[in-house]
């Protein structure tokens, strides 16, 4: 460890919307050196919080100290001159996606003008390459950051925060958009950015980082601290104080499609990978599993139209169907909420309700006019339904935490019936409770519809799941009953390499019992 370990204190913060308080006399201690775990349902303050840690939001009272001393975060520069850095749980506030790999990460440099007036992609790439390697980033350094997947991104954002050299480092969900082999990475950081003193505030909905990482938990619950935990850690202990009651076991009947709705079949998501028939029926949850680029997201956006298989046909209540783009799509009875909400799903300026009806505003229109009363009706309802904390639908989306934001991308594909809900990483930033909610309602509104979700967290996909269907690289690999699971099975299927897989065309019943297809 550093020499000098700095102690940050958040001291008696309050924060209030009006008249909603949203944190009422906030106080912690993070010692430098150690990783504190901020745990929390959505809406319980936690975003707020870390906006006036890092000069988003100004405290209506309180204050912020470093080794004693009281430090100015009134506005995001101060803040990072203080030395509070934070990687936003919105994976696109914390680059710029016009910049290539290297200009991100050192973005501060070129901005305070350390690096001159002139200097040439050679030179940045030599600064930007030990940032990179110490985060395990190996992407070519003058790649568009544009051009990067999501968990890309935030490899970068963290990378960035860790070149400043924090005294406070603040992680709000990291792997939320990363792979396993990608989380140990960040984990690695984690740890070194610890041995150098640093203190980290590490924010999850996910008891594996938390297991992994944390030194203590501190439990937030309707803007207070309500419990702080330190070794040996009380894991469950912490969850039941975080959401204010215990948390039962969690179980569902396997539950059998009905009528066949959606086929898919001799399927190839790439030239190279190996063909599949797959068929889905009404009433059952069908998830797709595996690591990240194994293929999940491919089948859901080819079949929502925003990307092509590279051969095979789809049918659609038995006739063959081709969809041409996701308006097509959604004209078809096929819905998806969206992975990536704040790049692809929602607009943080406009209002929450005119989040929700966004895609169905032919519904309320009528020769040009937009019947509001209705509007309103219907999508108080939708939010009711998924139980979103809202003061006023009018309130613009981005004051919603990221859970709530979530709740509300849900509540908008079940405005309307339809034939297909997909759903990419629905869980996505969402704490447990929320988490059950979702698929609670997923469950109870599953009976006239297909519903494919994809879940890279395992725990995520045994929640909802009547089946669980498993990609490696493209390739369907393995079909689970969820009353039949076998979880070295599962697990050996999500992980093997691609040398371990058949080279033939892939059938149900080459890759589980033919009664699970």
């Amino acid at each position: 460890m550093s020499e000098v370990a700095n102690t940050i204190e958040i001291r008696s913060i309050k924060k209030a919307f009006g008249s909603n308080t949203v944190l009422h006399d906030v106080s912690l201690a993070v010692e430098g050196g150690s990783v504190l775990a901020l745990m929390g349902a959505n809406g319980a303050g936690k975003s707020t919080l870390v906006k006036i840690l890092s000069g988003v939001y100004s405290a209506d009272e309180g204050a912020i100290l470093i080794n004693g001393n009281p430090v100015d975060v009134s506005t995001p520069q101060l803040a990072r001159e203080a030395g509070i850095i934070t990687v936003h749980q919105i994976i696109n506030d914390g680059v710029v996606q016009d910049l290539n790999i290297a200009e991100n990460l050192l973005l501060d440099k070129l901005c305070d003008g350390r690096f001159g007036t002139l200097i040439s992609q050679k030179d940045l790439e030599s600064q930007a390459r030990p940032l990179a390697d110490k985060i395990g980033l190996t992407l070519p350094l003058d790649t568009q950051v544009s051009e990067l997947s999501q968990a890309d991104r935030q490899l970068v954002a963290i990378a960035r925060a860790i070149s400043d050299k924090p005294k406070l480092l603040i992680l709000d969900e990291p792997t939320s958009s990363l792979s396993d082999t990608e989380s140990i990475k960040l984990f690695e950081a984690v740890k070194v950015m610890r041995s150098q003193g640093v203190a980290v505030v590490y924010i999850s909905h996910r008891m594996s980082d938390i297991r992994t990482l944390a030194d203590k938990i501190a439990a937030l619950r309707e803007g207070r601290i309500v419990g702080l935990f330190e070794p040996p850690l009380d894991y469950d202990a912490a969850v039941d104080s975080m959401l204010g009651h215990a948390v039962g076991e969690v179980s569902h009947k396997y539950r059998q499609g009905e009528r066949t709705i959606l086929e898919l079949l001799d399927v190839r998501l790439k030239e190279q990978s190996q063909p599949f028939d797959l068929t889905l029926k009404s009433g059952e949850i069908v998830v797709l599993t595996g690591l990240l680029s194994s293929g999940c997201t491919s089948v859901v956006e080819g079949i929502f139209g925003m990307a092509k298989f590279s051969s095979g046909t789809i049918k659609l209540a038995g006739k063959e169907w081709t969809p041409s783009s996701p308006v097509h799509a959604i004209d078809s009875g096929i819905f998806m909420v969206q992975e990536d909400r704040g790049n692809n799903a929602l607009i943080p300026a406009f209002s929450i309700e005119q989040n929700v009806s966004l895609p169905f505003l032919k519904q309320f229109s009528s020769f040009g006019f937009i019947d509001r009363k209705r509007e309103k009706q219907q999508v108080e309802k939708a939010i009711q339904t998924t139980k979103v904390k809202y003061t006023d639908q009018e309130e613009l989306m981005s004051t919603l935490s990221g859970g709530n934001q979530q709740k509300a991308m849900v509540a908008r594909w079940m405005m309307e019936s339809c034939h297909v809900l997909l759903l990419n990483e629905p869980f996505q930033g969402v704490d447990i409770s929320s988490r059950r909610q979702i698929g609670e309602l997923l469950r109870q509104t599953a009976s006239d519809r297909v519903t494919i979700a994809v879940c890279t967290d395992v725990e995520e996909a045994l929640e909802i799941a009547d089946r669980i269907i498993v990609f490696n690289h493209n390739n369907l690999v393995g079909i689970h009953r969820i009353d039949q699971i076998h979880m070295p099975t599962l697990i050996n299927q999500i992980a093997a390499a691609p040398d371990n897989q058949t080279d033939n065309k892939t059938n149900t019943e080459d890759v589980t019992d033919e009664r699970y297809a």
